[in-house]
């Protein structure tokens, strides 16, 4: 009964224990990847883009502020950073666990929806005159209109990828996951009425949102295609979310659903073997107290959670 004290419940000791559980979890994660790389190389759909159509999108060709790679790193391992800090004070391998793989689903998610829609929509961005046109010299298609690109391929393939916008959609699905995340650790609807912790939480959302508008001031997506792709993923982060955790307004928010299932199944197999072995009823009866003794102390060890299980 030793080894399931929360302490315990290392990813040395059961790392590998809980991995094995969510097995399928990490093939389709896996999949999701490649379906991922899929959607980037094939090509998207070309729009019809009349000469009529090119006054709204004749906007400057710009680098981009955020550039590409800066998007993982803020949505993926900035959290990672977060959460294998918690992961040092509380040594819960179900929480770290469980925060990592929900954050993955939720952006790997999210990516898979941006780019289907992405390649399945076409719409064009609002600099693609100088990504068609990089010399300035326009071309139409004498009976139907439509613009006929001499620009480089690989740019007027980017061209046609504006709705959603893909920096949005995977900001909101990483720092919107955090920001669930850090809801639930510091407790923010727990009634006392410590509104500065909304700060905490709202943090994650202004950056994610900064990046957004970043893509509109760029001139590499129309506001449409931000307020989607912002509200995409941080719909698919709620998800991911509430599928490990309890919500944050719940009186168990600040650790993992796996936890508390973890200390149900301790109870009734203590009361089983009570039943069966009366000898042996007061050892275990002391090793569940201490052990419900170690996840009280375990809510305590975060910010204003002194009181984690008692609201």
């Amino acid at each position: 009964m030793a080894d399931i004290h929360l302490g315990r419940h290392t990813l040395r000791s059961h790392g590998i224990k809980v991995a094995r559980f969510h097995m399928h979890d990490w093939i389709i994660l896996l999949m999701l990847i490649v379906v991922e790389v899929i959607l980037n190389v094939i090509e998207p759909f070309h729009r019809f883009v009349g000469k009529d159509m090119m006054t709204d999108l004749r906007y400057p060709l710009k680098s981009n502020t955020v550039p590409f790679w800066a998007v993982p790193m803020i949505a993926i391992v900035l959290p990672f950073v977060i959460f294998s800090g918690i992961y040092y004070k509380r040594r819960d391998v179900y929480d770290v666990h469980h925060a990592i793989l929900g954050l993955l689903y939720s952006v790997l998610i999210t990516g898979v929806i941006t780019d289907a829609i992405k390649d399945a929509v076409g719409r064009p961005r609002p600099d693609f005159f100088w990504r068609c046109f990089p010399d300035g010299k326009e071309a139409y298609d004498n009976i139907t209109t439509n613009v006929q690109c001499h620009g480089e391929n690989s740019v007027i393939k980017e061209g046609h990828k504006s709705f959603p916008s893909g920096h949005s959609s995977g900001s909101f699905a990483g720092l919107g996951f955090l920001s669930w995340y850090l809801a639930g650790k510091i407790q923010v609807f727990d009634r006392r009425g410590h509104i500065a912790k909304l700060c905490i939480v709202y943090l994650p959302l202004l950056v994610a949102s900064l990046v957004a508008v970043s893509r509109v001031d760029d001139y590499w997506h129309h506001w449409q295609d931000v307020f989607a792709g912002g509200l995409l993923g941080l719909v698919v982060a709620s998800f991911c979310y509430l599928q490990f955790f309890p919500p944050p307004y719940h009186v168990n928010c600040w650790g993992p659903h796996a936890y508390f299932q973890m200390l149900a199944e301790t109870q009734s197999n203590t009361q089983v073997n009570n039943v069966r072995n009366p000898s042996s009823g007061v050892e275990a009866a002391n090793t569940f107290s201490e052990l419900g003794e170690i996840g009280m102390r375990d809510s305590s060890q975060l910010p204003d959670v002194e009181a984690g299980g008692k609201h």
